[in-house]
């Protein structure tokens, strides 16, 4: 029997200058054999030379060169359903990197495990140019239910799973299909959630499996939240109902989950809109779109706990809300400590 096979699919859009660094990652991992694909979208910094400069130097190295830029989604697309023929895909942006031996980790999970349709794990942020951080090597494996994780994942109402670390089981990518052009900015998410409901996902726990660059020309740092978050919350909320229609039939308790997290997100917007009136940094734009977003996400935000203690400042107005802003929502140190809590039992189960 032979070692697992990995096809890894390396979009590229004016990351030239990093396409090493990730390529590199992937052709050294061991235990697995890899195949790298470089998709460059008519890049016009030179990046098709280097990726062709790379494909030269090793036969595991290919490259397709679009004469159009055909934007990211259909880049990704192409990427994990036209390209690979091994029994892993992964996709990874020319600018994060892989961890040594998270390959082998993933795909020993998944080799004991047939049930097993998608792999993540921890990523390590990293900026710049900076040497690559040290990295946690030594995991282990956790299985989740996929109606299991698509409860947790649901009840949270945002992405735990880091694209890079992503491995997914080529047979079910291809049933599954490609990335949705109408999430521009989740539709990592509402894969990821496709993906569980056709077996069960599995978590490396106590390792880092990629690195995560960022830098100025990164796509999460371009996208800013000039909205109070109205954008991202309404993006994270399509990704979710869109991953219930096309899960039909093979999501459990569909209607509890989209209640689930309809209240969840609404329950953010609020919560933005009172922790503003807290800091004293009250934007009367954003809190219309903000309420906006929330009435129109739940029947009746009386319904949600978080839309009385906003009333409140609201009628204290924001320079005395400032003062009292104990009153509105959990003091600091109450939500550091919810978060920590939160973090340990991610970093335990991965949702």
């Amino acid at each position: 029997m032979g070692l697992p096979t990995v096809d890894v699919a390396v979009p590229c859009y004016r990351y030239g200058a990093m396409l090493p660094t990730a390529v590199r990652s992937v052709l050294d991992q061991e235990g697995v054999e890899v195949r790298v694909r470089i998709i460059d979208d008519a890049s016009d910094d030179g990046s098709a030379d280097v990726a062709r400069e790379l494909a030269a130097q090793d036969p595991r190295v290919s490259v397709v060169v679009h004469e159009q830029n055909q934007g990211h989604i259909k880049t990704f697309t192409e990427g994990v359903i036209d390209f690979p023929t091994a029994k892993y895909t992964v996709l990874m942006s020319a600018d994060d990197a892989l961890t040594r031996g998270s390959l082998q980790r993933a795909t020993a999970l998944m080799e004991s495990h047939p049930n097993v349709v998608l792999v993540y794990g921890d990523a390590i942020d990293w900026f710049g140019e900076e040497p690559l951080p040290p990295a946690r090597l030594a995991g282990r494996p956790v299985i989740h239910s996929g109606q299991d994780w698509l409860r947790a994942s649901f009840a949270r109402g945002a992405n735990v799973v880091p694209s890079p670390t992503a491995v997914t089981r080529t047979s079910v990518q291809k049933v599954v299909g490609g990335y949705d052009p109408a999430l521009l900015h989740t539709s990592d998410l509402e894969m990821w959630l496709r993906m569980a409901t056709h077996g069960d996902v599995g978590y490396i726990a106590g390792a880092d499996q990629a690195y995560c660059r960022g830098h100025e020309q990164n796509m999460s740092v371009r996208y800013e939240e000039t909205d109070g978050g109205v954008r991202d919350l309404q993006m994270r909320r399509d990704a979710f109902l869109s991953a219930l229609r096309k899960g039909e039939g093979r999501i459990a308790e569909p209607e509890k989950l989209e209640r689930t997290v309809r209240r969840k997100l609404a329950s953010e917007a609020l919560l933005r809109v009172a922790r503003a009136y807290d800091k004293g940094r009250h934007d009367p734009a954003a809190e219309e779109l903000l309420i906006g977003f929330a009435r129109e996400t739940v029947d009746d935000l009386r319904t949600l706990p978080q839309w009385y203690p906003l009333r409140l400042r609201q009628r204290l107005g924001p320079a005395r809300a400032a003062k009292a802003g104990v009153l509105a929502t959990p003091p600091a140190a109450v939500r550091k400590l919810r978060q920590i809590a939160l973090d340990k039992r991610t970093a335990l189960r991965g949702i």
